[in-house]
């Protein structure tokens, strides 16, 4: 297995694999590697010649900084748990400064109003920072296809945007959220919540399968009532927001309509850990 901390190296290294016409297939991560992680590489295997996955912790997608220094890094592991899936996938693990080149500020971007829905309300210049993370590593890859977590499903539509736009050549392939038995889902920040909060975190999921079933029986107001008031009784939680959205526009709705897609979305705290997951409602 091949791990390179500069840009240079790595691009040096992947221009005969892009001049022989092989596919690429990466895989971008903030490290913390998990199963969830593991199965967007594993559909990467399968689907293209060459896999590259990254691991670099963005400073500009940020807006706590505590939040930041919090972030789980453990690389050894990381390129460990990699190794044992496959030994022929090339890590790129970065410093700032080989990203940024001393200028760690992110760019603008148009996203046509994705950016300002949910976590855009919640962390301005987010999407910014996650566009100008993957922007950098898709031009400096170069990758056939590029595999996102439904998990984070608005980052997902934000990251086809971006290359819709920019006219990147590089196929956006979503992929179904990864679970652990317990039905909850998989997410770097789980290692934070001790054993005891972990089991209660399970919680998450439950009440999104409920509010599936209230919405394909009621409404959305119904089903947004549902979710709150199945939070407040469990006074270990502390519910952020839960919406129902289009799944294309993202644009939350009050109102169904039978010709289109519905996704709920949800952000919950324990521990002082932010967790967020969703389900499609249709």
């Amino acid at each position: 297995m091949e791990v390179f901390h500069a840009q240079t190296q790595l691009k040096e290294h992947l221009e005969s694999i892009i001049s022989s016409k092989k596919t690429i297939g990466f895989v971008p991560t903030m490290g913390a590697i998990h199963q969830g992680h593991l199965s967007l590489l594993q559909q990467a295997l399968n689907q293209n010649d060459i896999v590259v996955v990254s691991i670099f912790v963005n400073p500009t997608q940020f807006n706590n900084q505590q939040d930041l220094d919090k972030y789980p890094r453990t690389l050894e592991r990381d390129v460990a748990l990699i190794k044992m899936l496959s030994d022929n996938i090339i890590v790129y693990a970065p410093t700032v400064d080989d990203i940024y080149n001393g200028t760690t500020i992110a760019q603008k971007f148009e996203y046509d109003g994705l950016e300002s829905e949910m976590e855009g309300a919640n962390r301005p210049g987010h999407f910014d920072g996650v566009g100008t993370i993957v922007k950098m590593l898709f031009e400096i890859i170069k990758p056939t296809n590029a595999y996102f977590g439904e998990k984070d499903f608005q980052q997902l539509q934000i990251v086809r945007k971006m290359v819709q736009k920019n006219n990147l050549d590089v196929n956006v392939v979503g992929c179904p959220i990864f679970r652990e038995e317990s039905g909850l889902a998989m997410s770097s920040r789980n290692e934070r919540l001790s054993e005891k909060a972990k089991q209660k975190a399970t919680y998450i999921y439950k009440v999104l399968q409920e509010a599936k079933d209230v919405f394909q029986k009621s409404d959305v107001k119904q089903t947004v009532d549902y979710v709150t008031a199945a939070f407040k009784k469990e006074t270990d939680f502390t519910l952020e927001y839960f919406v129902v959205a289009n799944e294309d526009n993202l644009q939350t709705v009050h109102q169904k309509e039978t010709d289109k897609k519905y996704r709920a979305f949800i952000v919950a705290h324990i521990e002082e850990v932010r967790l967020i997951d969703n389900i499609a409602l249709n």
